[in-house]
């Protein structure tokens, strides 16, 4: 028997988007090691295209020199150094990362997008303010400010993520295979009177989670997860059969999804009926095409 529980209503984690309907996105945010992987590749082709660029402008000024006998002013390099690496250190960054909405090359690499908080696309002045506290966490102090900052933070922000109100969303998921999962014969009975559609989404993942991995659960891990997804789902769910937890969640998943998929085909069948009705002429109407 699944063990009682006092019914709870629902809450959201704090690391989980939740949108204007209440329904809570399941996006991931990028774990620290690829955001750190993504950021060295970009701090390398953003400095090696400095190094490469501020070569040829040497190249060029050096050339205009030689042609027109005009000699700059030691002040008037200074300046120009300074514009070029503020150029390429704050300008091409951002620039970057409005034009292709939260993307850059060490992002794409490890399938990253920098998004809102709220999951929207990111403009200009959250770019902007990450590329200018960037150039200090990330360049200035190594790297440094922005590797103490993620590892401190659950969505591995760094100080730019969270004064601009971005993180980094996880977008290359492993690719979704199906559960080919059975209603247990012991709840055939049960599952012609249960109610399941309050079930919170959330609590739907879990479950799915849990069938997915749990072949490679030890098993009283198992068994102890199973428990306490059983008391997260008992509160949603009416009546409750006399089974063990792992049997009475697995009849939860099954018949949500069955009936899910019902009314995905009525609804459908619904659409198709209307769609040929329409077409139709009224009746008595001739034709005179």
């Amino acid at each position: 028997m699944v063990t009682a529980t006092t019914a709870n209503s629902v809450s959201y984690e704090d690391d989980e988007i939740v949108i204007g309907e209440g329904v809570a996105l399941g996006v991931p945010p990028a774990g620290f090691v690829s955001r750190a992987g993504s950021a060295l590749i970009d701090a390398i082709v953003v400095i090696g295209g400095y190094l490469v660029s501020l070569l040829a402008l040497g190249w060029l000024l050096e050339s205009y020199i030689t042609a027109t006998g005009v000699m700059f002013e030691d002040a008037w390099i200074a300046v120009i150094q300074i514009v070029w690496l503020v150029l390429w250190m704050i300008f091409v960054p951002v620039v970057v990362e409005t034009l292709s909405h939260g993307r850059s090359l060490g992002k794409l690499t490890f399938g990253l997008r920098v998004v809102r908080d709220d999951g929207g696309a990111i403009g200009f002045r959250h770019a902007l303010i990450r590329g200018l506290v960037g150039l200090l966490e990330i360049y200035v102090t190594l790297g440094a400010g922005a590797l103490l900052a993620g590892l401190l933070n659950s969505r591995a922000k760094r100080l730019g993520d969270m004064l601009a109100g971005t993180y980094a969303q996880l977008e290359r998921v492993n690719r979704p295979f199906p559960l080919n999962l059975q209603l247990p014969p012991s709840l055939a009975g049960w599952a012609q009177v249960a109610d399941v559609s309050k079930l919170p989404d959330r609590s739907a993942r879990k479950m799915h989670d849990f069938f997915r991995q749990a072949t490679r659960l030890d098993p009283r891990a198992r068994q102890h997860l199973a428990g306490d997804i059983a008391r997260q789902v008992r509160p949603h769910v009416h009546p409750i059969p006399d089974v063990d937890a792992e049997t009475f969640i697995l009849g939860v998943a099954v018949l949500r999804r069955d009936r899910e998929y019902q009314g995905i085909m009525t609804r459908q069948a619904r659409v198709d009926r209307l769609s040929a009705s329409v077409a139709e002429l009224p009746h008595g109407f001739p034709y005179r095409g």
